[in-house]
């Protein structure tokens, strides 16, 4: 998560040194007082299609690497989110 990014947006998937691949989400809101935690989860929220008190963060709430749940279908939040990151890379190209 990159906090005063700009913009809030999934920038992608990086794979880490560890071999574990993570979303990249950049949020306009600075990282004091929970707002950019609290803009994370209204990104997912808004971008998987479902109630923000479906999406919690989990661990790394004062890191820049966090784990995230998300309540619901796993079936349909992965299709979801295949399809998102499928057009980020779309745009990419163009």
């Amino acid at each position: 998560m990159t906090p005063r990014g700009g913009r809030d947006e999934i920038d992608g998937t990086e794979t880490l040194a560890n071999g574990k691949s993570v979303l990249k989400l950049r949020v306009r809101a600075i990282a004091e007082g929970g707002e950019a935690n609290r803009a994370v989860t209204e990104l997912l929220a808004e971008v998987l299609g479902v109630p923000k008190r479906q999406v919690r963060i989990q661990s790394g709430v004062t890191s820049r690497l966090k784990q995230v749940a998300v309540d619901g279908d796993p079936r349909r939040l992965g299709e979801t989110l295949k399809t998102l990151l499928a057009a980020k890379a779309a745009d990419h190209t163009k």
